[in-house]
């Protein structure tokens, strides 16, 4: 009786010590050693990719950003604010009642088939509303007149994909050059810019492939509005 309370005490007393042994290892010492690795080789993508302007943190070079102007008396849909560089849509974000685009409460994709609205794999030129394809048109659209500028018109088959589609989550930070290239001419104007400048702006900021073949060449809008502001600020 005496040694089976024994070896009892003995065994719960080596799990105890067990239990506190790999809970300092595994909790604290593990955990302290890979944050400060991380800290110290991956300094910028541990704590956010943040991106600086002025001094002060104003945003993620991983989640995109609307520029839009404010809201007047009665307006639900803000309207872009046609002075910066414009992302792509964020339709997905904007389809529920408790997220607004951008406010990083949720992400998501639109959830509509690439065929919907559409006519013969064609979306029609007025298509259903509430549709993919009604959308796409409407975005198209909107793009056209946005960036068409006296001298510089723009042509529907100019618009990429990009320009008129959201991305899987709603928050690419990112857009492609064709893209970034087609607004350069409304921001040269809106802007007081010439428009080589606002090129080679855009030259400058466009990131190619990941490690030379992985993914698509690509603009952060982000980093892209920070160098127009400081740009336009030297004009």
């Amino acid at each position: 009786m005496n040694n089976s309370f024994v070896n009892t005490a003995r065994l719960l007393g080596a799990g105890l010590r067990a239990l506190l042994v790999l809970t300092l290892v595994t909790g604290v010492v593990y955990p302290l050693v890979v944050t400060g690795i991380v800290q110290g080789l991956f300094n910028g993508n541990a704590n956010g990719s943040e991106i600086k302007a002025d001094g002060k943190v104003v945003g993620s070079s991983l989640i995109g950003q609307a520029y839009n102007l404010p809201l007047k008396k009665g307006q639900e849909t803000p309207e872009p604010d046609l002075k910066w560089f414009q992302g792509r849509p964020a339709n997905g974000l904007g389809s529920n009642s408790i997220n607004t685009r951008y406010t990083l409460i949720l992400s998501g994709a639109t959830n509509l088939a690439g065929d919907s609205g559409a006519v013969k794999g064609t979306c029609p030129a007025k298509p259903e509303e509430g549709t993919l394809c009604a959308q796409v048109v409407a975005a198209k659209d909107a793009v056209v007149q946005d960036n068409s500028v006296p001298g510089y018109t723009v042509e529907p088959s100019d618009v990429p994909a990009d320009a008129v589609t959201s991305s899987g989550s709603g928050l690419d930070p990112d857009i492609s050059p064709a893209y970034a290239e087609l607004q350069v001419h409304r921001i040269a104007e809106k802007n007081g810019l010439p428009v080589a400048r606002v090129e080679q702006l855009v030259e400058d900021h466009t990131q190619g492939r990941t490690l030379g073949f992985i993914g698509e060449p690509r603009v952060n809008v982000l980093e892209l509005n920070i160098a127009l502001k400081d740009l336009a600020a030297k004009r």
